[in-house]
């Protein structure tokens, strides 16, 4: 039976290293998915440092879209999706919102360990854009999906994990 992990919290606040430590000690063929794009030079400094913080331990797939898809044809022992938030975002961008629903339906039924990361943005003020708001909204409703199937969720301050829901 594969394990669900969720982990959310803000912006810096420890979720992808966290979801690295936790991975690390699972043996087996571990997979790690990113979501971001490289569209200008912060982006490609960000993405190299998560890449040598992974290190060789990780098989790396980089899909900014079709992560339904990835998942689905993915045979690993244990995989890391980092992130929601930029998924989503890169789901605005192209119109694909739709891959929203297939994605919680295959990480329902998924068959190896798996830790999703995802900032959580219901701590803050309602932004004053519709885009804004309508993109809060979507991961919201999407983060919220996840932790209702994920066995274990974990909620990130300063680099502290919170348990709200199971155990590790």
């Amino acid at each position: 039976m594969s394990k669900k992990v969720f982990i959310t919290g803000g912006v810096k606040s420890g979720k992808s290293s966290y979801a690295l430590q936790i991975a690390r000690n699972f043996e087996g063929k571990k997979v790690f998915i990113a979501t971001a794009q490289d569209f200008d030079d912060e982006m490609r400094f960000r993405i190299e440092r998560h890449k040598r913080e992974r290190g060789g331990e990780f098989e790396t797939i980089e899909e900014p879209i079709d992560l339904p898809k990835v998942l689905k044809d993915l045979e690993c022992d244990i995989a890391i999706v980092d992130c929601l938030t930029v998924w989503c975002s890169n789901l605005f961008f192209h119109n694909r919102l739709s891959l929203m629903d297939d994605f919680v339906e295959v990480f329902r039924n998924i068959t190896f360990d798996i830790i999703v990361v995802s900032n959580e943005v219901g701590l803050g003020i309602v932004p004053e854009n519709k885009l804004a708001r309508n993109y809060i909204d979507a991961l919201g409703f999407l983060n919220q999906k996840i932790a209702q199937i994920s066995d274990t969720v974990l909620f990130m301050v300063s680099g502290i994990p919170m348990s709200l829901k199971g155990d590790f």
